[in-house]
This record gives C-alpha cells, sequence and structure tokens, in this order.
C-alpha cells in the first residue's frame, strides 16, 4: 500500500529524497528507480541542462525525434525535424511534402508579425480625458521603457504602439492599455511581460502625477499585466496549388475530379460542423505541434491562439480553406504563429540547437511558414486518408510496432504477424490474438518434440 500523504517543501529536498517519496506511490518502486536512471542522461553537464528546464525533474520523459523530408517552401527545400509519439503522423506529413514536391511544393507569406498584452486597471474618470492624457504621455512612456527594449529596437522591434480600450461591460471603470509589439525572432513572452510590469509601474505613478485630474481621479488600481497568446496580427498563409488532372491517381477508384470533390465536401463540412471541425484541426496541430516541439516553441500557446482564431467570427471551424475553379486546385491555411529562434530554451537544449541547424538556422518569420507547411501537409494527408481507405487502415499499420513492442514480440512473430495481417485490419485485439496463438503452437511443438 502506498503512502499519500501532503509532502511539504517538495521542492526543496534533494533527488534521492524526492525518488524515496515518489517511488512508493507506484506499483513497482525498483522497477520506478531503475528507470529513472535509464533515462537520465549519463553526462551530468547535460542532465543539469534538463533538469534546470523544470521544478521537480527526477528524470527526462523520452520522446522520438523524427524528420519529415524534402518540404519545398517558397523554392527552398526543407528537412522538417518533428517530435511526435505518434508515427503515422510523421509518415504521413512526409509523404504530403513528397506529393507537393513537384507541383510547386508550399507557397507562403507572412501578413504580420504584431503580438499583444494588456494593462488592465480601474480608473474613475472621464473616458476622454484619459485617452487625452495617453496621446499626451504615450511618447514619454516609450521612453521609460528603454532600459528594456533598446536592444530590441536595434533589431527592428520593440514597443509599436500603446492604446487605451474602455470595456465598461466588465465594469464601469474598467480599462485596458493594450501594447503591440515586434519582438524580432523571439518568441518574446518574457520581453512583453517585462516591459508590461514596468509600463503599469510608469502608467500607474504618471495618473497619480496629474494635476489636471481631479484628487479622485488620481487613483490607479492596476489588477494584471500580460501579454496575450492571442495574436491576430501575426499571420501566416501557406498554400499549395495544382491542375486538378493532377488527383487522376491519387486514390485508386476515384478520378481526379471525383477526389477533388469529395475533398471539397470534406471541408465544406468541417468549415461548418464545430464536431468535424475540432478533429479537423487537430489533425493541422498534429503536424505544427511536432515542429513546435522540436523547435523549442510553446504548443500549448500555439494551440490555444490557433484554435480562438478559428472561433474569430463566434462559430468554431476549421482552419484550411479549399477553392477549386477553371480546372485549378487550391488548398489553404492561414492562422496565427507567435514563434522565436532564439531566447528561451532555443540557446539551450541540445537538440532544440540540432532542429534548428537542420533547418538551416531560420528567422523566427521563416519559422512561420515551415510549421505552417507542416500543419498544412499533415492536414492534407488526413483529409485524403478520410475521404478514400479511411484512416485507420494506414494508421494502425504504423502503429503496428508499438503494439508488437507492447507484446514482446520475437523476430520470427512479428515476421509470421505481418504475413497473417496482410489485406487485413490491424488492431491491438487481432495481433494479440495471432501472438497467443502462435506461441500456443509453439508450446505444443515443444511438448511434442
Amino acid at each position: 500500500m502506498s503512502s499519500r500523504n501532503f509532502i511539504e517543501g517538495f521542492s526543496k529536498l534533494t533527488d534521492s529524497e524526492k525518488l524515496k517519496i515518489i517511488s512508493v506511490l507506484t506499483n513497482d518502486p525498483a522497477g520506478f528507480l531503475a528507470d529513472v536512471k535509464k533515462h537520465r542522461h549519463p553526462d551530468h553537464k547535460v542532465q543539469d541542462i534538463y533538469s534546470s528546464l523544470s521544478e521537480n525533474t527526477l528524470t527526462n520523459y523520452f520522446l522520438p525525434f523524427g524528420v519529415a523530408p524534402n518540404f519545398l517552401i517558397n523554392g527552398r527545400l526543407y528537412h522538417v525535424p518533428m517530435v511526435i509519439e505518434e508515427s503515422s503522423v510523421v509518415a504521413a506529413t512526409s509523404a504530403a511534402a513528397k506529393f507537393w514536391y513537384d507541383k510547386g511544393g508550399f507557397l507562403t507569406r507572412i501578413t504580420g508579425c504584431i503580438k499583444q498584452g494588456q494593462i488592465h486597471f480601474f480608473w474613475k474618470g472621464e473616458p476622454l480625458d484619459l485617452e487625452r492624457f495617453l496621446d499626451k504621455k504615450s511618447s514619454q512612456l516609450k521612453q521609460g521603457l528603454q532600459s528594456l527594449t533598446h536592444s530590441m529596437e536595434k533589431r527592428g522591434g520593440g514597443v509599436k504602439d500603446i492604446r487605451l480600450l474602455h470595456l465598461p461591460s466588465i465594469r464601469d471603470d474598467y480599462y485596458q492599455l493594450d501594447v503591440r509589439f515586434d519582438t524580432v525572432d523571439s518568441m518574446g513572452a518574457n520581453f512583453i511581460n517585462a516591459c508590461l510590469e514596468s509600463l503599469s509601474r510608469l502608467w500607474k505613478s504618471s495618473i497619480e502625477a496629474e494635476v489636471s485630474f481631479s484628487v479622485e481621479s488620481r487613483k490607479c488600481d492596476i489588477l494584471m499585466s500580460i501579454l496575450t497568446n492571442y495574436t491576430p496580427e501575426c499571420l501566416v498563409e501557406c498554400r499549395v496549388t495544382t491542375d486538378v488532372s493532377n488527383f487522376s491517381d491519387t486514390v485508386p477508384g476515384y478520378s481526379a475530379e471525383a477526389f477533388v470533390q469529395r475533398f471539397s465536401n470534406a471541408l465544406k463540412i468541417a468549415r461548418t460542423d464545430v464536431n468535424r471541425a475540432v478533429t479537423h484541426n487537430k489533425g493541422i496541430f498534429n503536424g505544427i505541434d511536432a515542429v513546435i516541439v522540436a523547435t523549442g516553441n510553446d504548443f500549448r500557446a500555439v494551440e490555444a491562439n490557433g484554435h480562438a482564431y478559428a472561433a474569430r467570427d463566434g462559430h468554431y471551424r476549421g482552419l484550411t480553406e479549399v477553392y477549386v475553379s477553371k480546372g485549378r486546385f487550391e488548398y489553404r491555411l492561414i492562422l496565427p504563429l507567435a514563434l522565436g529562434t532564439v531566447g528561451g530554451v532555443t540557446g539551450i537544449h541540445p537538440m532544440v540547437k540540432h532542429a534548428l541547424s537542420i533547418l538551416g538556422h531560420p528567422s523566427a518569420r521563416e519559422l512561420m511558414q515551415i510549421v505552417a507547411a507542416a500543419g498544412l501537409a499533415s492536414n492534407f494527408s488526413a483529409v485524403r486518408s478520410l475521404i478514400s481507405t479511411g484512416i485507420q487502415t494506414g494508421h494502425m499499420k504504423l502503429h503496428l510496432s508499438n503494439i508488437l513492442a507492447q507484446l514482446e514480440a520475437t523476430p520470427e512473430e512479428i515476421k509470421s504477424i505481418n504475413e497473417h495481417l496482410r489485406g487485413r485490419t490491424v488492431t491491438y485485439s487481432t495481433v494479440k490474438e495471432i501472438i497467443v496463438s502462435l506461441r500456443s503452437q509453439q508450446h505444443e511443438k515443444g511438448i511434442q518434440g
């Protein structure tokens, strides 16, 4: 029976003390401790890097680091690192990259790189007076941030604009300072938050010192200062286009026109039905998240941003659109991406460094385009499978290796199982049934022998 008591000061304990406490919560303490040791890096300096990335680190949790090759993006060839536990995603993304390679590849463009943050505060007075006050103080406020922004400004970034928003629907005296930033090659979360917190102090002290305000109006209650992960002005567009006739051999049994019609119908559903839209967009983020993780970016922020953008008109929709006109097919993805190639873990995590090196050390704008292409590729393959053979056939074949490892299949059993499953649907229960049968036959032979 494991002991589940409140743990006082866990973060201050030594690694061995933490492991001792946690191991007794598992079903196999000795096995847990052995696996913890196996998954820790043998080089203590490298392990210190991994341990520093998070709180209360016990060991490392491995995920496969793979590559989807042959992405032609704006005429340049990329081999794209992907970190994900699902082999079918890498395979599907790679297949789409290969399919579009000789059809012009992926065409991308950035339509904005502005990120935002808000200072939320309460103030009693006339809104117009506060607007005039901001107009008067805006340059001074920006100047007060110079110690934080000067390096970013040298690279072309920094604070671009400060706007006042009055939102009486929340509370009569509730306002925001909406601050817009360009963080160049940095994702910029820490930079933006540091600027906002400093700006909030400058804003509060400026209001309190303003003699034209009444005594009551010189009070400013700052509630919080924080960036928003919603970046509708930091957008990337990615598209693929080809003649409809080029789909003639895409799926056996379907003409090019029939394939495109089915594809278009699937997209119309994803743009309309929220039940389909969520799963459709998940197929986009399969590709996106894998590259985001590989390059040391924040996939939680990216997903939250993308899903908010998918519901920007009040109805959650699929993020991709298809256009068919005069014999031409175009498939397009537009979404907000706030990424960085410097700062954060990009200069710390060894494999992140290598991932960015494989990509040719891209700028943040270039990485946005690579990530969008991976998302569109993943989604294209998913829709293509759904409207033809179905998603499970390819997925489960690729998942077979995981099943075989879980069931500890021998090389001889793997060979027999592959023969048994030729032309059949792969499921866990089917594979287990075959293994049980093979082992039973082997046991009988042993007895008879």
